[in-house]
């Protein structure tokens, strides 16, 4: 098999990590290839913060669900969706006074989709270029929990939000690992339209997590529910999932505030 496509194959997510330091040379590789990941324009909405400390870590691993995994992780990368530097750029440099006969457009929400799909696209870059290096990781979906902490703790401003966090480290052992069940590719891939799906589609699309979690009997009530029971229980009602939509709310309704204005 190609070696690039052995390696997405391959991938699953990694919690745990050696005391194996990461060097110089190994993290500028990293870097430099997260950076080749397309984005909007050449434009690069989105910036990405390395994070050395160890309070902060620390703190990060309490704000994202309490996962003391963060803490231990040799590598945190937290991705931000990022339009502030052009707000800035375009102001900073005159671009706006010279062009004074365009009316004025303030950020909105497509500058954010515009923005989230460049970042997660770097993140995913990230993922693949630490395969290759021997690094294993894992998203962080819990970063867009408790928006303003963490925006406290980070020093986010203006038109500046986290889409999503990675932690990287090198694989404790490396020896080969159950990957997770993934749907059929025909049960997502459709053709010309969308076509909606329903019970029958998604009892067929994930009949081979339901009969993984079945096996190691993590299902509700007794083992005897289906995988809708377990995500409606476990995560669709979560107080996780309760805090991430307050929390968006919040982010979305600050990057609509205009700042910016002449």
């Amino acid at each position: 098999m190609n070696e690039t496509l052995h390696l997405i194959n391959s991938r699953r997510s990694l919690r745990s990590f050696s005391d194996e330091p990461i060097t110089d040379e190994v993290l500028r590789t990293l870097q430099e290839a997260t950076l080749r990941a397309p984005t909007a324009g050449n434009m690069a909405f989105y910036s990405i913060i390395d994070v050395k400390d160890q309070v902060i870590k620390d703190k990060l691993a309490i704000l994202c669900d309490n996962q003391p995994m963060i803490a231990k992780a040799p590598l945190v990368w937290v991705f931000l969706a990022d339009v502030q530097k052009w707000v800035n750029y375009f102001h900073e440099s005159g671009a706006v006074e010279k062009a004074n006969e365009l009316p004025y457009r303030p950020i909105g929400l497509g500058d954010l989709h515009l923005a989230l799909q460049d970042t997660i696209i770097a993140a995913q870059n990230a993922v693949i270029a630490a395969e290759a290096l021997g690094l294993g990781s894992c998203y962080i979906g819990d970063v867009i929990e408790n928006f303003e902490e963490l925006s406290e703790l980070l020093h986010l401003t203006g038109h500046v939000i986290p889409a999503t966090m990675l932690i990287f480290g090198y694989p404790k052992q490396k020896n080969d690992v159950k990957l997770s069940p993934r749907c059929p590719v025909d049960s997502i891939f459709m053709t010309n339209t969308y076509q909606e799906p329903h019970l029958k589609e998604m009892e067929t699309a994930f009949s081979e997590h339901e009969e993984q979690k079945r096996r190691i009997k993590s299902l509700p009530y007794e083992n005897t529910g289906t995988l809708a029971d377990f995500y409606y229980t476990r995560k669709h009602t979560s107080d996780f999932m309760i805090e991430m939509n307050r929390s968006t709310e919040v982010m979305f309704k600050r990057w609509l505030k205009d700042t910016n204005t002449r």
